[in-house]
């Protein structure tokens, strides 16, 4: 006898359910997943060399469980900003992803409700879902003249009807790259008197000048948590480190729920080396930004509709049939990311070179591909 198949076996919760994944096509010009188009500098490569071949022979041994020296390296790294931060306030796994998993697993669970406020990042829901945490689609503005906004009103009331145990703010949020105020996450904050508050501030690095961090918010607020990510300013996506930052009541929690020796030796050393670095490899931040803002104007000047960007890419809104042009953009060679927001596309901020090839491309297919309404 065979007994029962996989699809039954599987929780009931997962059924149906589409695993997460942007395409990974061979192209040449790739701006679909927000990755930092410029190489690590050949300096931070000797270093991480180093720093590998360093530790290579001690991996007959377990890495330090608590990745001691990488916290207190990250705790100066987010201090520099003004806001001083402890080695005890930090946690670090293998991507932004793993933290928000270590997050719903201590704080989310069977019986317990998560909410984001959509468009956001996709994974805040396919995280909570894996978890078993009931997941809860707060909306955001749609149209006027600022588009996905959240403001406080809002916010405060989707909240107090939901009563939820945790709660994404996205600021960069993704795929907008509109920033929050933080008088949203003050107010969620009191609102949701029983929740955690997670910010997650993956694009932090790249926010126009001025733009407040919520990190000046965790003194006295043992609630809110910040994550951030090495993958994207810190040109560092395949080394697989996101962190946070937070209470040191929370940081003990995840230590409840993290797989024993969960950073590897060479995750640590070769992050550590990285940070040492990191004016070096945040030298592209301003080109990028740069790019951002060359985007949102010759986007908007070929009659479509871009969103103001805190963050290292532009949803350009104004296209007819979103999926259509997403291929033709793709048969001249440009990838770009459809989330799935019917007449918006994302791009991200590339090279010089790349976002000219991106507004080339877009050029040429504008007459075929874009709204009337926004020409």
């Amino acid at each position: 006898m065979s007994g029962a198949s996989i699809a039954d076996l599987l929780r009931a919760d997962l059924r149906g359910m589409t695993a997460y994944g942007a395409p990974q096509l061979e192209v040449p010009v790739a701006l679909n997943t927000n990755e930092n188009s410029y190489p690590v500098p050949a300096v931070v490569v000797d270093a991480i060399v180093a720093a590998v071949a360093e530790v290579a022979p001690s991996l007959n041994r377990y890495p330090d469980r608590e990745f001691t020296r990488l916290r207190e390296a990250l705790a100066e790294y987010l201090s520099r900003g003004g806001t001083p931060i402890s080695a005890e306030q930090v946690w670090a796994a293998n991507g932004s992803n793993e933290v928000l998993q270590h997050l719903l697993q201590a704080f989310g669970g069977h019986g317990r409700t998560a909410m984001g406020f959509t468009p956001a990042y996709s994974m805040h829901s396919i995280i909570t879902a894996t978890t078993g945490t009931r997941w809860v689609d707060g909306l955001r503005a749609k149209g006027g003249e600022a588009p996905f906004a959240l403001d406080v009103e809002a916010a405060v009331a989707q909240v107090r009807e939901h009563q939820p145990h945790v709660v994404f703010l996205c600021s960069p949020n993704n795929p907008t790259g509109t920033a929050l105020g933080l008088d949203v996450v003050e107010a969620v904050h009191d609102a949701a008197e029983n929740a955690i508050i997670v910010v997650d501030e993956a694009y932090e690095e790249f926010a126009r000048a001025g733009t407040p961090s919520a990190l000046t918010l965790l003194a006295g607020r043992p609630r809110i948590v910040v994550t951030r990510t090495m993958s994207k300013a810190f040109a560092f996506a395949g080394g697989r480190l996101g962190y946070l930052a937070a209470d040191p009541a929370v940081t003990d929690a995840l230590r409840l729920v993290r797989l024993p020796y969960h950073l590897s030796a060479p995750t640590q050393a070769i992050a550590l080396a990285t940070l040492r670095h990191a004016p070096a490899m945040l030298e592209t931040v301003d080109v990028i930004r740069e790019q951002r803002d060359r985007i949102v104007e010759e986007t908007r000047r070929l009659g479509f509709a871009p969103v103001p960007s805190d963050a290292n890419f532009v949803l350009v809104g104004g296209f007819a049939d979103s999926d259509e042009a997403w291929r033709a953009l793709l048969e001249k060679g440009v990838l770009v990311r459809d989330n799935g927001l019917p007449h918006y596309l994302r791009v991200t901020a590339g090279t010089p070179d790349e976002t000219t090839a991106f507004l080339d491309a877009l050029s040429e297919i504008a007459p075929q591909h874009r709204q009337e309404s926004t020409s």
